[in-house]
């Protein structure tokens, strides 16, 4: 199946500059694991639940630390049209559990490992 019919459209994100704790809050509100961190409308980076975990661990106080500061910033991508199994395993290899989804060069949403499952157990 390809990834434009398993992915979450809309772009969650935030700034480089915003709090770690602001970031933890967008989450938490939304439901996801993991933010884009974006530029205008490009894609510089991504922050996850992981990275909020490291600020914790590192004894930075995510009340006042940036964003910047623990953003994953080799960010991978999947196109629209991509193989959901094939991306699966990029994302398995990768060790990572959300990739950006991005349509002719424009982020459009996000798809995480949970999704991929859930394709999983539906088409199984």
């Amino acid at each position: 199946m390809r990834i434009g019919n398993v992915y979450r459209p809309g772009v969650l994100g935030c700034q480089a500059d915003d709090r770690l704790s602001d970031a933890a809050r967008r989450m938490t509100e939304e439901k996801v694991g993991a933010l884009a961190v974006l530029d205008g409308d490009q894609i510089t980076g991504i922050i996850t639940e992981r990275d909020l975990v490291s600020a914790v661990a590192a004894a930075d106080d995510p009340g006042s630390a940036a964003v910047a500061a623990y953003t994953t910033t080799r960010v991978q991508t999947a196109g629209m049209d991509e193989d959901s199994q094939q991306v699966a395993r990029r994302m398995l290899d990768a060790g990572i559990r959300h990739l950006p989804v991005e349509d002719h060069g424009r982020m459009v949403g996000m798809v995480s490992m949970r999704d991929l499952l859930a394709l999983e157990t539906w088409t199984t």
